[in-house]
């Protein structure tokens, strides 16, 4: 198994950790991790944008004029999509753009972006966070000590409420619990933070 250095708070040594090599030694797949980012991003769409159509916009009820001896092209409508003003055809519609991966690609998708951490060095294990209040600057001290200047995502154990309101104003860093842990995050940070109990919920969940 990989070991890591572990960190306190302040930034200073405590040892070692070992990584389960079936979570964090694996070898990163890419094409399962392009295909885990599209669908994280195709079910972030809103889905909302709407166009009307001939039968939702308003007027139209009569023939703009007769059908023959005008000189002009037959018409139906004043509404019809070739008007100005008329309905959109084919525009779209409310609709959903998520979709799901089997879960066995998900989950090697989450494997490979672990394991692309730890091969580039940018993994970091903390012992723990905690903090008696929420407090920003406190949090800032902790990135300090732990030499991160970059974006960071922060994975934090369940109701550590604490260091989770501490840490969320910070423009840098996204935090998140170790249920939460997902593929879009993962690579949209450069450094992966985790606490030992979430390492821990980690491995239990993945193992």
């Amino acid at each position: 198994m990989a070991n890591v250095t572990l960190y306190k708070q302040n930034g200073t040594e405590n040892g070692t950790v070992e990584l389960n090599d079936a979570i964090f030694g694996i070898e990163p797949n890419d094409n399962v991790i392009f295909d885990a980012v599209i669908m994280q991003r195709a079910s972030l769409r809103q889905g909302t944008s709407q166009t009307k159509n001939r039968s939702a916009v308003s007027g139209g009820g009569r023939k703009p004029w007769r059908q023959k001896g005008t000189g002009r092209a037959r018409q139906g409508s004043i509404r019809s999509p070739q008007w100005r003003g008329g309905g959109v055809v084919n525009g779209p519609s409310p609709r959903s753009y998520a979709y799901k991966l089997p879960k066995k690609v998900r989950r090697l998708a989450i494997k490979s972006v672990l394991s692309q951490k730890v091969i580039d060095g940018d993994l970091i294990v903390v012992d723990g966070l905690s903090f008696e209040q929420p407090k920003t600057a406190e949090f800032a001290k902790v990135l300090a000590g732990l030499k991160v200047s970059t974006k960071a995502l922060v994975v934090l154990e369940a109701d550590n409420d604490m260091a989770a309101l501490s840490a969320r104003n910070l423009p840098n860093v996204t935090v998140v619990e170790a249920d939460g842990i997902n593929v879009l995050d993962v690579m949209n940070n450069q450094k992966l933070i985790l606490t030992q109990a979430a390492l821990s919920k980690i491995e239990e969940v993945l193992g």
